[in-house]
Parts: C-alpha cells; sequence; structure tokens
C-alpha cells in the first residue's frame, strides 16, 4: 500500500466521545491518512480532538461547513488554523465575498487547504429542487459553485462523485475534490443519494474519498479499509 493511495482515504470520525474516536483511528493507524472531524465530534469535544488525532499522527479534515457573514468565517478560519488542521470547509452558497474572507484568513505559513461544499451529497434532483426553487439542475448548480469557488482562491470543493467530470471540465486538473458519497458496489447507500464506488470515483478524477460507514460500521473496520485501499490502488495501476 503506497503512500498516495493512503493520501486518498479521509475517514470521519462521526461518534459521540474522543475516547471512540481514539479507539476507531488507533485501529486504522496503518491504512488510512486522514481522518475527518465533524460538527458531533467537535461539538462534543472541541480543539481536543484535533490534538488527539494529531498524537496518532493523523492530518485532520476539519468538517464544519462554515456558514456565515464573511467576518466570521474569517475569524472561525483563522481559529482552525490555529489548531494546525490540514484541511477546512465552508458553504459555496454562503457567496464569493464570505469565500475570499475565508481563503484571506487561510493565508500565510502553515496554510490549511479551504474547500468548498458546493450541493449536499444527501439531496436528490426532486429534494433538492423542492428545497431550493431552483431553476438549475443539481449539476449546472455545482458546476457554478465550483467556478466561484475557484474564482474566490479557494483550493477546491466537496461534491459527489457524479458531479467530478463537470467539475474537472470546468476548473481544470489542479482543483481538488473531495468525495463524499463513496460505497462499495454491494453496500447500502444509507443517506446519500448519489453515490459511486471507490474505483468509479477516482477514475473520475477524485483527489480524496471520505468513506465513513462502509469502514466504521463494518465488523473488520482494518480489513474494509484494506479492501478500499486495495480497489484504489488497482485503479490507479491501470
Amino acid at each position: 500500500m503506497t503512500d498516495a493511495t493512503l493520501n486518498r482515504v479521509i475517514v470521519p470520525l462521526d461518534v459521540p466521545t474522543l475516547a471512540e474516536a481514539v479507539a476507531l483511528a488507533r485501529r486504522l493507524t496503518g491504512h488510512v491518512a486522514a481522518v475527518k472531524i465533524g460538527k458531533q465530534l467537535f461539538t462534543a469535544e472541541g480543539p481536543a480532538a484535533i490534538r488527539a488525532m494529531h498524537d496518532l499522527g493523523f492530518r485532520v479534515f476539519l468538517d464544519l461547513k462554515y456558514h456565515d457573514i464573511p467576518n466570521t468565517v474569517a475569524g472561525a478560519v483563522a481559529g482552525a488554523k490555529a489548531l494546525g488542521v490540514w484541511m477546512l470547509n465552508v458553504h459555496a452558497s454562503g457567496g464569493t465575498g464570505m469565500m475570499r474572507a475565508a481563503a484571506k484568513a487561510a493565508a500565510g505559513p502553515e496554510r490549511p487547504l479551504v474547500i468548498a461544499v458546493t450541493v449536499l451529497t444527501s439531496l436528490s434532483e426532486v429534494e433538492y429542487q423542492a428545497v431550493t426553487g431552483a431553476s438549475r439542475t443539481i449539476e449546472a448548480q455545482v458546476r457554478h459553485l465550483a467556478r466561484e469557488t475557484k474564482a474566490a482562491g479557494l483550493d477546491g470543493v466537496v461534491a459527489s462523485p457524479h458531479e467530478i467530470r463537470t467539475i474537472r471540465q470546468e476548473c481544470g486538473p489542479g482543483f481538488l475534490i473531495v468525495t463524499p458519497g463513496v460505497r462499495a458496489a454491494d453496500a447500502g447507500r444509507d443517506d446519500q443519494q448519489r453515490v459511486m464506488t471507490p474505483g468509479e470515483a477516482i477514475r473520475a478524477g477524485a483527489d480524496y474519498l471520505v468513506i465513513g460507514r462502509p469502514i466504521t460500521a463494518a465488523p473488520d473496520p482494518v480489513e474494509a479499509a484494506r479492501r478500499i485501499a486495495s480497489e484504489c490502488q488497482m485503479t490507479n495501476d491501470q
């Protein structure tokens, strides 16, 4: 298993306590290279969760999806940067001004990657239209938001596997695409709607795969991580 393969897989630590997060992360040491700390764990445990993952040697993707006025988001990004996170995200729908403020707050030494959420992978086309009343399709909206994200100076986007090729066409090869909604071919969708297998997502052009329950809810999370890493490696070698 190469570092390049490890670096593609980000595992969410969607558990309620730091003890559970540490236990899971310890099991996965050497099988994935990054973990994602989201709202559940960060709300319960705060910055201690980030420090604990750093102590175990993991890079941390802080997934709090900042979406507020530019000044507030800039302050939050500066705080996350001070914690030494590797990657953090904002909502692209917060607007270009907000994203520019985030990019400015992240600038300088030890700059974290800042990416923007386009359209949540839990939304189907029907649900998206019902919630937003937007005239654009999901694909058109993702294309638009990815273009705005790049113009604002951010590093990339979070997007469904189904929009990867669209984003690549719009934003080019140097633009990061972080892809949730990744499931093994024989796995359930859980609450994800727009999904692909790991190999399909990599072939489409994803840079990083966020893979949660197919690993964390598996009877043997380590073996599940190994299988996914093997699929990623096979795709790399093709």
